[in-house]
């Protein structure tokens, strides 16, 4: 197993994030004379025209580009990784001769293990080349999945997003506020809130949700213009229980809401639209890279991009969905990410297939509803008494890089144990990191001890809990 690096290439995305408040905000000066689309450069510019060109694809199009794609990254990963040219010799596979999409179904799905045991043989160049990041995800189930990936993903991702979003109206440019898994410290009067002036975005703390935060978040959002709101399902409501439990009224200048990264639940989205009076848009993908989608504009059924990655959708057998309202999961086939290629691997996020083409909008992509995955919105309750999402303390770098599994459990507020059962290679200075890391997130809110553990047992329907929560009130109420 090949050991992740911390350090980050040094892309365009990455050198930005980590420059200091003080040199973004004179930076930003600068550039906000600028168009967004031109700061972000010419790979967000050709995706995003891609991107909406490929939104009025005939079925033929698409298709014939999926194949082009499939035969690319497939032929890609024989000639430059070991673990692929043995998979695909073993079957009989040679992407050069790839003539149809049906063609993949020769292969054998991968999952997170084939990935955690062969990462090293994955790769088509040296993971200490430039321009190369590791991550580190919670992956299905608890266990971390780390991988390699090019540092150029993100215009291409960044590309789709924004498309994608100007289905509830977005443009861009337009003011976003987000709140999310972002570590944001208090400025100079206390509020929880930082500005990136090149994206226009304002971030707020989704770790420190109590009444008195969630007033002044929403009391600053309301001074931002027309505006946006970027948040997970389990924040976005929390702030409208907040609204409807203090009898205050929602900013007005919120033209829509975009949830990501949580499961969507349809009482929870009603209460949602009803409290701001905008809509919610949901959109799905993951830290993978490999399958893109959004809801219609007419519907909260998603559409599947086909410029982002090879979409299939099995059963339990292994066999492609094809009659509408039967459910699979999702196995997708990247195409973004070219240093390590991600063939055929098991989501473990399942989805009902609804058809090829959209009556409402006319759009021929496939698509899906009811998507359910391994993020389920579990909490963490802070000594304050507010609700922490497990999804906001997963680390994206190599904190968990020896770690097989993780557990949270918690009896008492402020106080929970890391279960952690550890990998290999495990050892002091992980346990340290993992602390600190936890330590930076969580503040003084929520005091986490780390437990080693053999195993770490699965729900009776064979699913991992990320939080093992003891106290009743972690339950958000679903109004």
């Amino acid at each position: 197993m090949v050991r992740g690096r911390a350090t980050k290439a040094l892309s365009r995305k990455n050198i930005w994030e980590a420059l200091p408040r003080p040199v973004k905000t004179v930076a930003g000066a600068a550039l906000g004379r600028f168009p967004v689309a031109y700061l972000l450069g010419s790979s967000f510019r050709r995706h995003r025209a891609l991107a909406r060109q490929a939104d009025r694809w005939s079925a033929d199009e698409a298709r014939d580009y999926q194949l082009e794609r499939c035969r690319r990254i497939c032929r890609l990963a024989y000639e430059q990784t070991p673990y692929y040219r043995r998979s695909f010799d073993e079957v009989g596979f040679d992407p050069r001769g790839m003539n149809s999409l049906s063609d993949l179904r020769l292969l054998l799905t991968i999952d997170k293990h084939v990935v955690r045991d062969h990462l090293g043989e994955m790769c088509t160049v040296a993971p200490t080349s430039p321009g190369v990041d590791f991550v580190s995800t919670g992956g299905t189930g608890g266990e971390p999945l780390n991988f390699y990936i090019g540092a150029g993903r993100s215009a291409v991702e960044y590309a789709h997003l924004v498309t994608s979003w100007g289905r509830a109206g977005y443009r861009l440019g337009t003011p976003m506020a987000v709140i999310r898994g972002r570590i944001v410290p208090e400025n100079r009067s206390g509020l929880r809130h930082e500005y990136d002036p090149l994206l226009r975005h304002h971030y707020y703390s989704n770790f420190h949700m109590t009444d008195a935060n969630m007033e002044r978040y929403l009391r600053h959002i309301a001074g931002l213009g027309p505006c946006y709101l970027h948040v997970y399902p389990s924040s976005v409501a929390a702030l409208a229980r907040y609204i409807r439990r203090s009898g205050s009224a929602p900013p007005a200048n919120i033209g829509g809401i975009i949830a990501e990264s949580e499961n969507v639940y349809a009482e929870q989205r009603s209460m949602v639209e009803e409290t701001f009076g905008c809509r919610y848009l949901s959109c799905y993908g993951h830290s993978e890279k490999l399958v893109g989608g959004a809801e219609c504009e007419h519907s909260t059924d998603y559409h599947i991009w086909p410029t982002y990655g090879f979409f299939e959708l099995l059963d339990s057998n292994g066999d492609p969905v094809t009659t509408p309202g039967e459910r699979g999961e999702i196995v997708g086939t990247g195409f973004i990410n070219t240093v390590m290629p991600f063939i055929r691997y098991r989501t473990g996020d399942f989805a009902t297939y609804m058809g090829d083409r959209c009556p409402a909008c006319g759009r021929e992509q496939v698509i899906i509803a009811d998507i359910r995955g391994h993020n389920t919105q579990e909490f963490l309750i802070a000594q304050d008494g507010s609700a922490i999402s497990w999804t906001a303390l997963n680390m994206h770098d190599d904190t968990f890089a020896n770690v097989r599994q993780f557990q949270f459990h918690q009896e008492a507020p402020g106080q929970a144990t890391l279960r952690v059962v550890p990998a290999e290679r495990f050892g002091d200075r992980d346990s340290t990191r993992i602390q600190q890391g936890m330590r930076r997130k969580l503040a003084d809110r929520v005091e986490v001890s780390i437990e080693l553990a053999e195993v770490i047992p699965l729900s009776p329907m064979g699913k991992m809990i990320y939080v093992d929560q003891e106290l009743p009130a972690a339950e958000p109420s679903r109004e």
